[in-house]
């Protein structure tokens, strides 16, 4: 079975205030997108920062840093803020079939936070993959437009 090819989209950094966390980001030399989005069904406001580019035989954009600010404390990066203060979130991977590699990985056991695809920053389909099931890390998949 192919559900890719399989990417890394980005590393979702959990952060208080994105304007506090920004500055490193752009030292580093990495591009700051154009606005920031605010995902409402996920309660978080998002910045993206992207890597170099992607070799253009590539079918994907160069990793991204997405830094997560919480819109209230109630919300998942609310919680994970409160629990473990600011850093790595989640790592993202973009997929070419992510309602088949769903179902492949419920199938094969796995725990998914989200069975169906949501609706994600860009109006991108995501959906998370338990870390219980992953070795302790939050894994979102994401699908890539065809």
């Amino acid at each position: 079975m192919s559900f890719g090819p399989i990417y890394i989209d980005h590393i979702g950094v959990a952060t208080e205030r994105l304007d506090d966390a920004s500055p490193f980001w752009k030292l580093l030399g990495l591009e700051q997108g154009q606005e920031d989005e605010t995902v409402a069904e996920q309660g978080v406001t998002t910045r993206f920062f992207s890597t170099s580019s992607a070799p253009s035989t590539s079918e994907a954009h160069a990793p991204m840093v997405e830094l997560l600010e919480p819109t209230e404390a109630d919300t998942p990066i609310g919680k994970f803020l409160a629990k473990r203060g600011p850093g790595v979130q989640q790592i993202c991977f973009s997929v070419g079939d992510l309602d088949g590699l769903i179902l492949h990985l419920i199938e094969n056991g796995v725990t998914m936070i989200n069975a169906e695809a949501q609706r994600g920053a860009g109006g991108k389909r995501i959906a998370f993959v338990h870390p219980k099931s992953t070795g302790g890390v939050l894994v979102e998949l994401t699908e890539r437009a065809h």
